[in-house]
Order: structure tokens, then sequence, then C-alpha cells
């Protein structure tokens, strides 16, 4: 069954049984001009290759990999569970399920050699706040205007991401760093 936008012309998507939710390209884009990073680049979560392409634009090898192939541009370097994956990478940038956040991100930590970055539902930091203090978060990249992050297949299906009603932000670990993470902003325009 295809995911559809709930009524009252909200753009609310309803759960899609495969967690696939796909940020607009600026997203990824705009983090790469604005964060640096150096060395490989690994996507765990890569769905249609959206983060893989903005990294390789951006001037940086980077790596796919899904649990499944959606249609990944460029297609997949690793099709398997990230979970059980232990191939390290230098940095390891992707949109999770939001179910999984925590569990992608602390195995993500034992992998990065440099950074890890998420891109996650901005209402979640509150509750994520113990697990996140225990953690080396060194940014928090706000994305302005909100970013509509439709399910895949509704993308699939022909129609077009618009009008988003969540806030989203991108979350920014680096090994080794011990301090207070700094939030800075991220708009699609850029500047």
């Amino acid at each position: 069954m295809t995911a559809q936008a709930k009524s009252k012309g909200a753009h609310i998507w309803q759960l899609d049984p495969g967690q696939h939710y796909v940020e607009p390209s600026w997203c990824s884009e705009r983090l790469f001009e604005a964060e640096p990073f150096a060395g490989t680049v690994l996507d765990p979560c890569a769905g249609f290759g959206r983060i893989p392409l903005a990294a390789r634009a951006a001037g940086l090898t980077a790596y796919a990999g899904d649990i499944v192939d959606r249609g990944c541009a460029g297609g997949l370097d690793y099709e398997v569970d990230f979970l059980s994956f232990n191939v390290r990478h230098d940095n390891v940038v992707c949109n999770p399920p939001f179910t999984l956040i925590r569990e992608i991100v602390d195995h993500a930590l034992v992998l990065a050699t440099r950074k890890v970055a998420t891109i996650v539902p901005t209402r979640r930091l509150n509750a994520a706040g113990q697990w996140l203090t225990e953690t080396p978060l060194y940014r928090i990249w706000l994305l302005t205007p909100r970013p509509s992050m439709p399910p895949g297949s509704y993308l699939q299906a022909g129609y077009k991401a618009r009008g988003g009603t969540a806030d989203f932000c991108w979350l920014v670990w680096l090994q080794g760093f011990d301090g207070e993470p700094t939030t800075r902003w991220l708009h699609r325009d850029g500047g």
C-alpha cells in the first residue's frame, strides 16, 4: 500500500512501513557546504542516494548502503542491515529510520573515525537529552524553511513534496569532542 497524506490539507505523512522518508536534496547539499568533512562518507540508509550524491558533489568519496535497494542513484555499495555492518569509514552521514535513531547513531559512533551526522525531527531532542549528553554531540544544524519529508513511495508515485509541517535538524557528532554543542542554522537558499 502506498503511503498517502492525511486529509485537512496539511502534509503530515502516515507511517511508512519501511520507514523510508526522503529529505529534499538541499538538506544534505547545505550540510556539506557548511560542515567540514574529511575522508570517506558512508550513508548506511541511502534510500534514493541524495546524501551520497551531495557528498560527492562536495568532493568527498561517498559510499551508499541500505537494508534494501530503493533505487539509489549510482547504486548501492552495501546492501546490508547497518546494525550488523562492521566496515569502518571516516564519516557516517544519514537520514535514519526515526524509530532507530539511537541504535543507528550508537553503531555509527563505533564505526566512524571522524564524524557522524543524522537528520532527525527536532521534536526528538528533548526526549533524547540524557542520551545526547553522553555522546560527543558537536553541532546542531536547524533546517529552515521546514523541509517536507514524504515517504519514498509517495515520490515514486509521481507526487511532489511540499508544505513541510515538522521541524528537522542535523545532529553532528565529532569523535573525541568533549564540550557543549553549538547550534546553527542551515537555510535552503544558503547564507
